[in-house]
């Protein structure tokens, strides 16, 4: 079992790409998705969920915790909560204050990291992108993908291979369920 995550959607064409890729291996997906893009493209954070992938908060900006106020942090992730109507979350860059964690705590959301990073959006080549997740994955490893466009050719060329390699090894893709 793995969890994929991507970070930073939805965005047209990338995120739609995404789902279609994920069909082909009946693979399931968590989507950590910025507030702002739900409310530009909400019939594409509808698709997420249609195909019975998992939404989570990402913030409503993609707000770096260090340089926000816990109660301007806390109040962009219920903002963005009202929008994904899911208790999971993910703070942008992997970073808050622990005055923000234990506040998020507080309100009940279920803060998700990961175990394995692409670099999808490092100045790297699409197969160093992939060789960083194959070298790295194991059985409930939570994978992280962004859906943004800075990431887009390494993404694309990564999540195929991993989808391809993993699954020739039996692997199933599951997405993150609420404790």
């Amino acid at each position: 079992m793995l969890y994929l995550t991507f970070d930073d959607g939805p965005i047209p064409e990338l995120t739609d790409w995404v789902l279609e890729e994920l069909k082909k291996y009946q693979a399931k997906a968590t989507f950590f998705c910025v507030g702002a893009n739900i409310e530009k493209h909400p019939e594409l954070f509808a698709r997420i969920l249609s195909e019975g992938h998992q939404a989570g908060n990402h913030t409503m900006f993609h707000t770096k915790g260090f340089h926000t106020s816990t109660e301007a942090y806390l109040k962009e992730a219920a903002e963005c909560r009202l929008l994904v109507k899911s208790a999971l979350f993910r703070p942008p860059y992997g970073k808050m204050t622990h005055a923000q964690y234990k506040g998020l705590l507080k309100q009940g959301y279920q803060v998700v990291m990961w175990d394995v990073i692409s670099y999808d959006y490092e100045k790297i080549s699409p197969d160093e992108c992939f060789q960083k997740v194959k070298n790295n994955c194991k059985n409930g490893s939570i994978v992280l993908f962004h859906d943004n466009i800075k990431a887009t050719d390494n993404m694309k060329h990564a999540l195929s291979e991993t989808l391809l390699y993993f699954s020739g090894l039996g692997y199933r893709f599951e997405a993150i369920a609420l404790d």
